[in-house]
Order: structure tokens, then C-alpha cells, then sequence
């Protein structure tokens, strides 16, 4: 006697979603699926829906038709802490990070180590040394000292600290909000390693950005916005780079 294999739920799934504010409408029947170890690559010029879409999965924005499912169970996301404590983690592009702190404080924010016992508490600075050294290493970046300030790091240095912190927390799903838009060719390059590396873990990354030189090499699903509708939502075996640049610049619904 079998047993019928059935597939897993994805990690995060939107079905049909709506945004409107007032008589604009944001977003118009926006469907897609995040799988676990793929990077779902969500395309689209200015004013295309991207932002709103993100504020939507992390829990800023509620929306006005359709629905969102973790792992198969319909959710809806009161916060963004309700969103990252059932594991969807946000990169967005200011990385919520202190320039004036150190690496390892930032990559505890929040959710500081502490030693000692109540009421004498003080953050655990070599825990949080050891730790964040451990996970940048963990994920192919080596940290040159987690005690020097965040902003004496590169751009792609400190969206690499983002995407190991929002990791070792939990994520399951990572959003990150056009994480190279604001680098050059090498960091960029670096980030985009990071980001397949990351991958490898079995995270379901979303990677939203209008670069599709950045996204076409390491995406494995499309999805592709519009004036916040959806022209369609590919694997990368069933769309070029070329469809995707003229969908992106054309606005054309892609039937492949």
C-alpha cells in the first residue's frame, strides 16, 4: 500500500491580494508563493507596487481583498513583530541600522545577550562578539572586528550584517528591499553572493529591485508588477532575460 507524496506548502503565499488607498488602487489581484530554498525575485519599475507589496508581507500595511498563507495557514499580520515572530524577516533599504554602534550591537538590537543577574544586567559584549563573528563567517563573510562601529563598514558589508542578523533569528521567508541599488559593481557582486549563500540554508528569499542585471543571474522565480498588477509570475527556464527586460520597460502581459 503507497502512500501519495504530496508537496509542502509554501513558506509564504499571497492569493489574489488588494491594496487600495482611497481611489487609488496600489495593487490589483496579486498572487505568488515563496518555496523554501528558492529566491522568488519580484520585478518592477518605479511606482509598480513593490513597496507596497513589501509592507503588505511584513506586516505595516493590511490587506483590502485576498489572502496571505504561512505554510499553508491563513495569517493575517496585526505588526511587523507578529510578521517576524512567525519567521518573515524585512530587510528594507535604510537596514535599520546605528552607524554609531558597534557590529555586534547592531546585530543585536533589540535582543541583547546579557550576563549578570536582575537588576545588575549588562549586555554580554563578548557573546555578541563571538556570535556575530560566528554567523558572518557561517555565511562566507569574515567580520574584520565585531566591536568596530557599523559605520565604518561598506554598504555591502552592512547589508550582509542585515540579511546574518535577520537569519539568526529565525527567518524563514527574507524580504530585502532593493539591497543593491545604492552599491558598486563589487559590493554589489559580494551581496548577491551573500543572498545565494543564504539561500543554501533553505530560507525562501524574496528580492525585490527594478535591476534585472542583478536579479536575472541568481533568481530562480519571477514575478513581474506593473502599476500594481501582476504581468505574470515565471521560472527562470520558462522566461529570458530579454522577456524580462521588455515585460519590465513594454508593460507587456507575458503569455510564454
Amino acid at each position: 500500500m503507497s502512500t501519495a507524496m504530496t508537496e509542502p506548502a509554501p513558506l509564504l503565499e499571497l492569493q489574489s491580494v488588494s491594496k487600495r488607498f482611497g481611489s487609488t488602487i496600489a495593487l490589483r489581484d496579486i498572487s505568488l508563493a515563496v518555496n523554501a530554498g528558492e529566491i522568488h525575485c519580484l520585478l518592477g519599475d518605479n511606482g509598480a507596487g513593490k513597496s507596497t507589496l513589501i509592507k503588505i508581507l511584513s506586516g505595516v500595511y493590511k490587506a483590502d481583498g485576498g489572502r496571505m498563507l504561512v505554510e499553508g495557514e491563513e495569517t493575517v499580520f496585526a505588526s511587523p513583530r507578529v510578521a517576524r515572530d512567525r519567521g518573515i524577516a524585512t530587510v528594507f533599504q535604510d537596514l535599520a541600522m546605528a552607524p554609531l554602534m558597534s557590529v555586534s550591537r547592531n546585530f543585536f538590537l533589540g535582543r541583547e545577550p546579557v550576563r549578570n543577574r536582575w537588576p545588575y544586567l549588562a549586555f554580554d559584549v563578548e557573546r555578541a562578539a563571538q556570535v556575530t563573528r560566528e554567523e558572518m563567517i557561517r555565511l562566507g563573510i569574515d567580520v574584520r572586528d565585531p566591536n568596530q562601529l557599523v559605520g565604518t563598514l561598506s554598504g555591502g558589508e552592512r547589508q550582509c550584517v542585515a540579511i546574518a542578523r535577520a537569519l539568526y533569528f529565525g527567518a524563514k521567508v527574507l524580504i530585502l528591499d532593493e539591497p543593491t541599488s545604492a552599491l558598486g559593481v563589487h559590493q554589489a557582486s559580494k551581496v548577491l553572493r551573500f543572498i545565494v549563500q543564504a539561500k543554501s540554508t533553505g530560507v525562501g528569499v524574496i528580492l525585490i529591485t527594478h535591476n534585472i542585471n542583478h536579479a536575472y543571474p541568481v533568481g530562480d522565480v519571477f514575478t513581474l508588477l506593473n502599476r500594481g498588477r501582476s504581468l505574470g509570475t515565471f521560472r527562470k527556464s520558462a522566461i529570458s532575460h530579454e522577456d524580462v527586460l521588455n515585460a519590465m520597460a513594454g508593460g507587456e502581459t507575458l503569455s510564454l
